[in-house]
């Protein structure tokens, strides 16, 4: 592609004779970032030096961004390593976090660090979906039932359409909800080691036009809120989306007095009276001290839509005081997260800053088997997560938390 000025196309887009989101049809990638910023700082005086200092091709963004004209630089750390028992995961893993919550490394850190003086923590996958619902249209209640009659009879021809458009994903299930003259069918699929949201799409905007043609029911949208993408809702807390991924570790009450400074009673009251008790009182859809700060730090280091951060953090953590027959008491603890939308190929993960972080965990791309690797990235993000609730509550616990943060420079 002919070498245009920057300058000349941040002036044809302040003339109007040239659309900000067409520059990439005039210039490569990079000129076309460099033109926007030049048009932004010229029409907000915003001094845009720190933007520009990026280190991968813009054009290996293209298909992350739109209107691209730089890069949001957030600080990464690694916590750990830790061992990790795992279905899919095994070894020791350090933990890539992008944040700029100061602390909340050194809180992890420790929490980590606990549970590997104890040999390390125990993560399953225990259920895999990734979801899609479409709503339909119907004239009443007779024909939505006639219409959950067809998809009850015919998952497997609704299987071949959907399976028809990836050479990766698998249909699972098609589960049924009706609501007066509204059908909405809540679509799972497998998607390997894709968080797979756009092959769940694609998948199901086929099969929607097999029900179209076999059933009385019209679609209305493609995706019905049932899903639940991005939104706080218990349906996923319940029925799971992407990954439904526990962490668990037993410490012995030594280990909590010595690196936690503070006994298994002490924080599994904690837990009870703030995670159980608190949450219910507040109507809260998780029962967590912090489970949202380990998962939104890991899906910005590792390339996962941070804007599921909203539902892959919907997690449940028990503390448990368990007496032992010579009397000494250990710290059974653990964290549930019902709906952790995880990748490794795809979407951000592509981006090289973000492979890097998958790098430093050795799951960066598909796995083998596939969707190891997402199912590995899922534990090793649970036992993250454990961790921080281990230190936090411990923290609450022997009120060290404001402590903490002032000792840190917060």
């Amino acid at each position: 592609m002919t070498t245009i000025d920057p300058a000349e196309l941040a002036d044809r887009v302040a003339d109007g004779d040239l659309r900000i989101h067409e520059l990439e049809e005039e210039a490569d990638h990079e000129t076309a970032a460099q033109a926007r910023r030049l048009l932004v700082e010229r029409e907000t005086d915003a001094d845009l030096e720190a933007v520009a200092d990026y280190t991968f091709d813009a054009e290996e963004a293209d298909s992350a961004i739109e209107n691209m004209i730089g890069a949001a630089q957030v600080p990464m750390g690694v916590a750990g390593p830790v061992p990790v028992d795992g279905g899919a995961a095994e070894g020791d893993y350090y933990l890539p976090l992008a944040t700029t919550e100061g602390a909340l490394l050194a809180s992890v850190n420790r929490g980590l660090s606990t549970i590997r003086s104890v040999g390390g923590a125990t993560a399953r996958v225990t259920k895999n979906g990734m979801t899609r619902a479409p709503v339909f249209r119907v004239d009443g209640v007779a024909e939505a039932s006639e219409t959950i009659e067809w998809v009850a009879d015919n998952v497997d021809r609704l299987r071949e359409a959907a399976e028809s458009t990836t050479s990766h994903g698998e249909l699972l299930d098609v589960e049924p909800y009706v609501v007066g003259d509204s059908v909405y069918l809540r679509f799972a699929y497998d998607t390997k080691d894709a968080m797979g949201m756009n092959m769940a799409t694609i998948a199901t905007g086929e099969a929607c036009e097999l029900v179209e043609a076999e059933t009385p029911a019209s679609l209305v949208a493609l995706s019905g809120n049932l899903c639940s993408d991005k939104k706080p809702a218990a349906i996923n807390a319940v029925e799971g989306r992407g990954r439904s991924v526990t962490a668990d570790v037993l410490v012995p009450g030594d280990v909590v007095e010595e690196r936690l400074h503070t006994t298994p009673e002490a924080i599994a009251e904690a837990n009870t009276r703030k995670n159980l008790t608190g949450s219910a009182k507040a109507g809260s859809l998780g029962f967590n001290a912090h489970a949202a700060n380990v998962v939104a730090a890991a899906f910005l280091a590792t390339g996962q839509d941070e804007a599921q951060v909203v539902e892959a953090a919907n997690a449940i953590t028990t503390m448990d005081a368990r007496t032992n027959e010579d009397g000494t008491t250990d710290l059974y603890a653990s964290v549930s997260l019902a709906s952790l939308e995880v990748g490794t190929v795809g979407g951000g993960t592509k981006l090289p800053t973000q492979a890097e972080a998958l790098e430093i965990l050795g799951l960066r791309g598909g796995g083998d088997p596939a969707g190891s690797n997402a199912d590995a990235l899922a534990e090793v993000i649970a036992v993250g997560a454990l961790a921080g609730e281990l230190s936090l509550l411990a923290a609450l616990s022997s009120r060290h938390l404001a402590s903490a943060h002032e000792d840190l420079g917060r």
